[in-house]
Formats: C-alpha cells, structure tokens, sequence
C-alpha cells in the first residue's frame, strides 16, 4: 500500500508551468520541484525567464529546473512548445496553465482589442496548452492539467470584465476537460487564488484603502501568500488527488464565502 508521504512524492515527474519567471507562477515551480518534480519555466520574455530559471537552478540538483520561452496564446508555439518537452525534458506528466495578464478599465471605454488580449492570455492559451499536453497525456493513460483560476471566477469588481469572464470561463473550460478526457485517466482542476501577496500587488498592498478593504472582506484577515498555493497544487499534481475532477479549489481564506 502506497505511504502518505509516497501519494505526494512527485519524483520522477515532469511539470510544465506557464507565466513562471515570476510571482505566482514561479512559486508554483519552485514548490512543485521542491516535492520531488522536474519542472519547466515558461514565459514569453526571454531574458526574464533565463534570470528565473538561474536562480531555481542554483537551489536544486543539476538538470532539475529547465525553461523554454514561447507564446502560449499561438497554438503552433503551444504545439511546438510541448512537443519539445517530451522530446528534450521527459513525458510531460503535470500541466499548469498559470500565465495571465489584467487590464483595469470600466466597460463603456473597454477597447475590443483588449478585451480580446485579456480572454486569449487568461483563457484561450489554457485550451492550446491543455489541449497540446491531453494529446501526448491520453496515450499514455495519465495526467495532471492544473489551471490557475482566481476569486473573480466567482466574483466580479468594476473595471476588470475581460479578467472576470475569462476567470469564470476557465473554470468551466476544466469541466469540459474532464468531461472529455477523464475517462482516458487524466485529472484536470482549477485553484482559485484570492488576493495574493507578490511583488506584482505591491502597490495595492500599500494602498491604505484598498488593503483595508482586503483584511476586512477576507475572515482569515489576511492577504494570502505564494506559500499558500504551493500545497494545493502538490496535491493535485500528485497521486493523492487521483479521484478529484473537474474541481476548483479556492484558496482565499474564505472570501468568497462570506457577504
């Protein structure tokens, strides 16, 4: 029988994280290398991703931190992406859609060419992702697809639409991967970040107001941490969630729970 600590041990396993070369993503990485897998960093700066890749790779054995820079909203790059994973890091076992981007502008000035951007960076590159890893995933009869959602899959503020839909969009765009492709003996989950501390929300984090607001619209009365997110992605990326599908995990210390 398979020990406790065994059902999260993620030796052996190859994990791709887009938008890693920083904040979320690259925690994310880091706390899927520290329980045992062999992860790749994406981004579409390259330089930025190399700096992100050096510095993981001085805190782990040689060769278990790799990166490769390319676009996850072109589903050729998706497509080559992938493939050059299998062939030059190992048979991709753990998927996590992270990248993503905001724009903050009420709707009456929204131009379509953002709303556009934010829908294809947050949610169309999950599916050219998602769709390229199911097609090596599904032959061999296992995977893990983990994508990154946030609170505003259930929630909305003014000034931020295009996120908001495409957050909710993604939650559902998992169910439809499970719908699809559990049957073939992959899982495909969702965690839904609240309003997390990084060097990205700095400036919200200092605002006075808007952090007070935060503290008194989260019951845990307090911002969360990459740390806080680095467990449950473990968790599903292991053996230990083999029968949980189609989910989203919100990790927000109980915001969108309460009114």
């Amino acid at each position: 029988m398979q020990t406790m600590s065994g059902l999260f041990d993620l030796t052996g396993r190859v994990a791709l994280v887009t938008g890693s070369s920083r904040g979320i993503g690259n925690a994310l990485a880091r706390g899927l290398a520290d329980a045992g897998a062999t992860v790749v960093l994406n981004g579409i700066n390259a330089e930025r991703l190399e700096a992100a890749r050096q510095a993981a790779a001085a805190d782990y054995t040689e060769g278990k931190v790799h990166s490769l820079a390319f676009d996850v909203t072109d589903a050729t790059a998706a497509a080559e992406g992938i493939a050059w994973v299998e062939k030059n890091v190992g048979p991709l076992d753990v998927l996590v859609n992270n990248a993503g981007i905001q724009h903050r502008v009420p709707m009456l000035d929204l131009d379509v060419e953002d709303w556009d951007r934010v829908i294809t960076t947050n949610l169309t590159s999950a599916f050219l992702v998602g769709r390229e890893a199911a097609r090596h995933m599904i032959p061999r009869g296992q995977g893990k697809i983990i994508n990154i959602c946030s609170v505003q899959t259930d929630l909305a503020r003014p000034t931020i639409a295009p996120y908001v839909a495409a957050k909710g969009g993604l939650r559902n765009l998992t169910r439809a991967m499970t719908a699809e492709w559990a049957s073939s003996g992959l899982q495909i989950n969702g965690i839904a970040p609240g309003y997390i501390h990084t060097e990205m929300t700095q400036k919200l984090v200092d605002d006075a107001d808007f952090n007070s607001w935060i503290l008194g619209r989260t019951p845990a009365n307090r911002w969360g941490t990459v740390a806080d997110l680095a467990g449950p992605t473990v968790w599903l990326a292991s053996q230990a969630s083999n029968f949980v599908n189609g989910q989203t995990i919100f990790v927000d210390g109980g915001m969108t729970v309460v009114v």
